[in-house]
């Protein structure tokens, strides 16, 4: 799951209209950032954004695949990415409103995530 610096380059500029984000490499592939959340991830040069319950009809309506890894049991594991319309490479525009429906994706999935258990006081 490589990510080549030349690519990474393109897609910090392709997103520029949507604002300011950082590639961080990871697990042989990267993670997209703007504002601190993940979302959308490169593995191989291609670009996946976060889907969710409220924008994956979007990629579904484009015959668009789901991010699949394979795990060290040999099974394919499956997260909640999607990869990203080819025009999204060649349109800015494009870029910006499937990046902005990733990045909503990513907010929501942050709000879900459970606050960590409080012990109980000492009597």
């Amino acid at each position: 799951m490589a990510v080549s610096a030349g690519f990474a380059d393109f897609l910090k500029e392709q997103l520029a209209d949507f604002g300011p984000v950082t590639i961080k490499r990871m697990f042989g592939g990267a993670g997209v950032y703007h504002d601190g959340l993940m979302f959308a991830l490169i593995a191989d040069d291609v670009l996946y954004f976060k889907a969710d319950e409220e924008n994956r009809t979007m990629f579904e309506a484009e015959g668009l695949e789901r991010f699949t890894y394979e795990t060290r049991k040999g099974t394919k594991g499956l997260m909640s990415y999607m990869r990203a319309p080819e025009r999204c490479l060649d349109d800015a525009d494009d870029m910006t409103e499937w990046a902005r429906a990733a990045f909503g994706a990513a907010l929501r999935a942050g709000k879900k995530k459970p606050a960590g258990k409080k012990k109980a006081s000492p009597a």
